[in-house]
């Protein structure tokens, strides 16, 4: 006997669904949460920026005030014209000069007397000086100290003059015996070098005020002794040391 025919599958159309298939469930994303920014994080930005704005107006008030105060300076130099003074070694002399030989060592007994001129060359601006610290000495190389004193402070007016009388002595004083024996030939003949230092304040004065102060120091140096008795006024150098506040 022959089989009967087998009947051809037919294909499922495009978008059939089974019916009898449970229906798969469809997972759906879950949805985010809000992050909700806190008080405290919002109070701690706020503090910031009012920091930085803070910070920022303060350095430019800084700026401009630094500004103004350069500025301000440069004109008041420019109107004032402020300059140092000028000294001169005016006069100097050995009066005394001995050098004792004993059985412990040569000792010395010296007496000088001298002048120092200072000039204020400024026509607008006094100077105030502190008191002055003058000390003497006389040789190359090895230098012997003939002594010191102190100047009191004074006031010197614009476009002044002032002679400064110095005196110093020495008494029974160590020194090597060869310095000594230096000493009096070189106060003999004229070719000892005499070397004046000083060490003061000075201020300048606008109307009765006193500006801040600066601590100079004055050089004599290198002056031979026989250019002095003959009317040299060498002009001492000046060296700036620090402000005073």
């Amino acid at each position: 006997m022959t089989e009967p025919p087998l009947k051809p599958v037919l294909q499922k159309p495009p978008g059939y669904k089974e019916l009898n298939l449970a229906a798969q469930p469809v997972v759906r994303p879950s949805a985010r949460k809000l992050i909700l920014p806190s008080p405290m994080n919002q109070k701690n930005k706020k503090r910031r920026s009012f920091c930085r704005r803070c910070c920022c107006f303060l350095c430019f008030f800084l700026l401009v005030l630094i500004v103004v105060v350069v500025a301000a300076g440069g004109v008041l130099y420019l109107w004032f014209e402020p300059k140092l003074p000028v000294f001169h070694l005016q006069l100097f002399r050995i009066s005394k000069l001995n050098v004792t030989d004993k059985s412990d060592g040569s000792y010395l007994n010296a007496r000088t007397l001298g002048r120092i001129e200072i000039k204020n060359p400024n026509s607008k601006l006094s100077l105030n000086y502190g008191d002055i610290e003058i000390k003497i000495a006389a040789g190359e190389g090895t230098q012997t100290e003939l002594g010191s004193t102190i100047l009191r402070s004074f006031v010197q007016s614009t476009e002044n003059k002032t002679s400064l009388k110095i005196e110093t002595i020495v008494s029974n004083e160590t020194v090597d015996s060869g310095a000594g024996r230096k000493l009096i030939s070189g106060n003999r003949t004229g070719e000892l070098i005499v070397n004046v230092g000083a060490q003061t304040k000075i201020g300048y004065m606008v109307n009765g005020r006193r500006m801040l102060p600066v601590k100079i120091e004055v050089t004599c140096g290198g002056v031979r002794l026989k250019s002095l008795i003959r009317g040299d006024m060498p002009k001492c150098s000046i060296h700036l040391r620090r402000w005073f506040l």
